[in-house]
């Protein structure tokens, strides 16, 4: 149970709400005015007797006034207030920082997730706990929550926004038609454990206003955090289509002397007129606050349990913490072609289908830090349920990174427990090697800080790994993947893996200079922060130039993988699996009067035998620099004992990679390699395929052979 605030603060709010001076109630207690200051000051304290007057006096009852675990009924009431329209005339037709995002649950998982890692409570070493609930509210069960947030009193100002010729207006629109013509309201609520909560006044610098009050604060507590432009948070009021979020939080250190069940409403709205009267577009649930002029503005108040049952907002612990309400909540950028079909019958809006993909987008942006090993424990524990009116349709799944990710799951564990190897010599194995970031000064143009290591972890990629092979997803400190990309010019040779690379404080306490690679990183991730690369805050904080430094990264990373996942080459012959042994790299004298330095060289081939018999063969064409103007074509022959080998015609010959086929010769792009593809003719084949080898040769055009 929650332990009681101070009597004396507790009664100089009382006095606040209720519009009551200290002289007022010592005439309706029967005692002095310095008694009553006494007690609001802490020098003294009410006798029994004294304290029955005090709650008729506050028009409560004698328990309120003794545990003093939420405020009396005697003051202002909780209700709406709406900021008036601004005196030059002013019109702000939306939130701009709600259109930084799509109205998308898996962008809503990646910013909500990533804030609660921000503010994860580390004294006691334990992950944050982070719990998303769909609900769909129907029938009674929607008329009672429209009740309890005061419906009545929102409907014009909805009204009047929803026939607004404007994105904002449409989006209202479409809720209230959703709400009215199917009577169902989607609530979608994000619950944070051993977090820090939204702590600090209503006003001044702190959690609570950065989020609550004011747009582009981030509030954050560290360096590895991993938002820096206070953007992240309007994707809560983006993924309501009535614009409406509620809130109850717990805090980690006590405001006004309490940290349970503080709550707080707010709504963004487009400029309107209702009533006469003209409100520029915010508006806030909150009880009256007495300072403000006419004790007009709202501010949070602290709630009774019947309040927070009401609204949907009820907390399973005293566990520091926010729970956030999307009322309304919505997927409209549904990613069609990156999610599973809906069920018969679902739509885009489903719970079903928004819990699916809650699923999967957690998974795939959070499974490193839901992994723990060694000593450490995860960063991070997540889980998606969803209900009807309270009962269960689909249950609680806790995300698990070892079905959604377990190739990279099982190489940040090998990391984490230490039993990583130097090279790939069994399936398993975690290979770990440090690849350099040469960390800008501040401000110093070319200056170098010093030289980090960031830490590359390479694995064999899993059939049931949730993501294609032969990647490199990249992170700091709080272990959200920022950069999830494909490894270029990777030879055809090489087994499926996954690459793992990790940065800054990510990196280990041992690693050098990662505060300052926090720092640097950070600086280059864009409000999505999906990538690392040229930003305005890292050319402000560093130099224009200061984005050279991660392409020198990427190669450098590029390269270490390419090293560890290369295959050993056989000199004279070059092939796939089973058939190398019939497989023939052609290897015809050179003419002289070729240059070395420029001729393509095919490095590496790999074929299979089809089912109708033709060979299909996959080669890669190594370019020096220049080698790109030579025109080649591909010539596919029988390998024989003696005599002149038969020559076999292509069924097919298509450019997989930095080239293309014209007329049955290769033309490259400017690029460093370039991969081809042919199928041959069986009716052109002069013997049976499988008792005959194959061998491949590059010609010019004037039929001259490179290779």
């Amino acid at each position: 149970m929650e332990a009681g605030e101070d009597f004396g603060p507790w009664l100089a709010r009382q006095l606040k709400l209720a519009d009551m001076t200290q002289t007022e109630l010592a005439l309706a207690v029967d005692v002095t005015r310095a008694a009553v200051s006494a007690w609001i000051t802490g020098r003294a304290a009410p006798r029994p007797e004294t304290i029955e007057r005090i709650a008729a006096a506050l028009n409560t009852d004698l328990a309120t006034v003794h545990t003093r675990t939420t405020d009396t009924q005697a003051g202002l009431p909780v209700g709406w207030y709406h900021r008036p329209g601004h005196a030059d005339g002013g019109r702000e037709l939306g939130n701009a920082a709600a259109f930084a995002f799509d109205a998308d649950v898996s962008v809503l998982a990646r910013e909500t997730c990533q804030n609660s890692l921000d503010e994860r409570l580390t004294a006691n070493g334990q992950p944050v706990r982070v719990r998303y609930t769909l609900h769909e509210l129907t029938g009674e069960t929607l008329a009672r929550f429209r009740e309890a947030i005061q419906w009545d009193d929102l409907f014009p100002h909805y009204e009047v926004a929803a026939a607004q010729e404007q994105k904002v207006g449409r989006v209202i629109d479409a809720g209230l038609r959703d709400m009215y013509e199917h009577d169902r309201l989607v609530l979608l609520r994000v619950d944070d454990y051993n977090a820090a909560g939204l702590t600090g006044d209503d006003y001044d610098d702190g959690r609570f206003a950065a989020v609550v009050r004011r747009q582009l604060d981030s509030h954050k507590s560290g360096t590895s955090a991993g938002g820096s432009y206070g953007l992240g948070k309007a994707t809560l009021w983006a993924t309501s289509r009535l614009g409406l979020v509620l809130m109850n939080s717990t805090l980690s250190a006590p405001h006004e002397g309490r940290t349970e069940r503080r709550l707080i409403g707010r709504l963004d709205l487009p400029w309107r007129q209702v009533h006469g009267k003209s409100w520029a577009g915010p508006a806030w649930l909150g009880r009256p606050d007495p300072d403000s002029p006419g004790a007009a503005v709202a501010r949070s108040w602290w709630a009774d349990e019947e309040a927070v049952e009401s609204l949907h907002l009820k907390r399973e612990s005293s566990e520091p913490g926010t729970s956030f309400l999307i009322v309304g909540a919505h997927d409209v950028a549904s990613l069609a072609d990156d999610s599973p079909a809906p069920d018969e019958g679902e739509d885009a809006d489903s719970i079903q289908r928004m819990h699916r993909r809650l699923v999967r987008a957690l998974g795939k942006n959070f499974w490193a830090a839901m992994t723990g090993g060694g000593d450490q424990l995860p960063l991070l524990e997540v889980s998606v349920r969803t209900l009807r009116n309270g009962e269960v349709v689909l249950a609680e799944e806790r995300v698990d990174p070892t079905v959604t990710q377990p190739s990279r799951t099982r190489a940040l564990k090998a990391f984490l427990d230490g039993t990583t190897v130097e090279q790939l010599t069994e399936a398993g194995q975690v290979a770990a090697v440090t690849v350099p970031l040469n960390l800008p000064a501040r401000r110093s143009g070319r200056a170098s800080l010093g030289e980090h290591r960031a830490v590359l972890l390479v694995t064999d990629a899993e059939d049931a790994d949730d993501c294609k092979p032969n990647r490199v997803v990249a992170m700091r400190g709080n272990r959200m993947t920022v950069r999830d990309v494909a490894v270029p010019g990777l030879p055809l040779s090489a087994n499926p893996f996954q690459a793992v690379l990790l940065a800054g404080d990510a990196a280990g306490p041992r690693a050098p200079f990662a505060a300052d690679a926090e720092e640097f990183l950070r600086a280059a991730e864009p409000p999505e922060h999906n990538k690392w690369g040229q930003t305005e805050e890292l050319t402000l904080t560093y130099s224009t130039s200061a984005y050279r430094r991660i392409s020198s990264l990427t190669r450098e990373t590029n390269a270490a993988i390419k090293k560890l996942v290369a295959l050993p080459k056989k000199r004279s012959k070059a092939g796939g699996g089973r058939l190398a042994p019939k497989l023939t790299v052609g290897a015809g004298k050179k003419p002289r009067r070729l240059s070395a330095a420029t001729l393509p060289v095919l490095e590496e081939l790999d074929a299979q035998v089809l089912d109708g018999g033709a060979w299909q063969v996959i080669g890669e064409i190594r370019i020096p620099a220049g080698g790109h103007t030579w025109r080649l074509v591909p010539v596919a022959k029988f390998d024989v004992r003696s005599g002149p080998r038969p020559t076999i015609a292509w069924a097919e010959l298509v450019g997989v990679d930095n080239c293309q086929v014209v007329d049955g010769t290769l033309r490259f792009d400017e690029a460093r390699t370039a991969t081809f593809r042919g199928v041959t003719d069986p009716t052109t084949h002069a013997v049976r395929t499988s008792l005959s080898g194959l061998v491949v040769e590059l010609r010019t055009g004037e039929g001259e052979s490179l290779s």
